[in-house]
């Protein structure tokens, strides 16, 4: 569990930074890197979501 608790932490940072990047400069580096590939560049963006989600259902107020 600990395992995906880190590995879930690590997408919605990247995920974050992502946005703010996207926001900032206009830049989206998971297109950049997965545009190519749509159904990954999708999945990559369904795994952050899904994340976020977890992270938020587990966090400890």
């Amino acid at each position: 569990m600990k395992a995906l608790s880190t590995v879930a932490f690590a997408l919605v940072v990247v995920g974050a930074l992502n946005w703010g990047l996207v926001a900032l400069l206009n830049l989206n580096l998971v297109t950049l890197l997965l545009g190519s590939w749509p159904t990954l560049e999708k999945t990559a963006y369904i795994l952050v979501g899904a994340s976020a989600v977890y992270v938020g259902a587990t966090h400890k107020w």
